[in-house]
């Protein structure tokens, strides 16, 4: 984790807090009227701080999206209510957010590369390469190569607004890279040095490159409760639900989204 300029290890999912700031407070400088998202949110989100970024204010009245529609898109969204009933986003966020989203991908959908560019700007002091590939691979649930709206909404909300165990179902599916409904050390492992990869090394103090495999090593332990070599959806919300430290980095997960 990073914590006031620092890189500590800590939580299981790992704390950007600070990171990006520097772009945040340009942001914060601005003002921001609609859609409401706390100043909390924009500080931490970086997938958020980039919709809102490419909505101007101008566009903010214009109610030509009000039905989330847009003809020239190769991908037409699901409609307003039902994404409504689906996410925590209010009426007017979830027009915010495809407003953004269509002005930063008018084809109405996300690919990895645009991912990868997204997190390069955020978090230039490291490699984001490697994470942005693991949290596009959550996003895209269909595994067709590229996230909707739909899919980048409704993960934000969980995200943002979930309840914890939605959060932690949510994450649960990050480490489980290959899907097969479990995770192992060497998953952890490879979510785990890709979150400290993007981090960078230029943190103070310095951090080791076998800080990782310690993380990982203490966490597994933990949540490996059968000792049977790999975690369960089951063990890891249980095992996750009652350490202090997990829960509060559980907090700051959505610091890195």
């Amino acid at each position: 984790m990073q914590e006031d300029g620092k890189m500590v290890d800590g939580g299981l999912l790992g704390d950007a807090n600070g990171v990006g700031s520097g772009s945040a407070r340009q942001k914060d400088s601005g003002k921001w009227q609609r859609p409401r998202f706390t100043r909390k949110a924009l500080m931490r989100c970086c997938l958020l701080r980039w919709i809102i970024a490419s909505t101007s204010p101008k566009e903010q009245d214009d109610s030509s999206d009000s039905d989330l529609e847009l003809a020239t898109v190769r991908h037409q969204p699901e409609g307003l209510e039902q994404l409504q009933a689906q996410t925590k986003f209010t009426r007017k966020e979830l027009q915010s957010l495809y407003r953004g989203f269509k002005n930063e991908c008018p084809s109405g959908l996300v690919d990895e590369e645009t991912f990868k560019t997204i997190y390069s700007q955020f978090f230039p002091q490291g490699d984001a390469t490697t994470y942005a590939h693991f949290l596009f691979n959550a996003f895209d649930l269909d595994r067709n190569g590229s996230i909707r709206f739909e899919d980048f909404v409704i993960g934000l909300s969980v995200l943002l607004r979930g309840s914890v165990t939605e959060k932690l179902n949510w994450a649960f599916n990050l480490y489980d890279i290959n899907k097969d409904g479990y995770i192992t050390k060497e998953e952890m492992l490879l979510i785990m040095k890709s979150i400290y990869d993007m981090m960078g090394r230029y943190t103070y103090p310095s951090v080791r490159d076998e800080a990782p495999s310690e993380h990982v090593e203490k966490f597994f332990q933990k949540m490996d409760r059968n000792q049977d070599g790999v975690v369960t959806i089951e063990e890891f919300i249980e095992t996750c639900q009652k350490d202090e430290n997990i829960m509060s980095s559980m907090q700051l997960f959505e610091n890195v989204i």
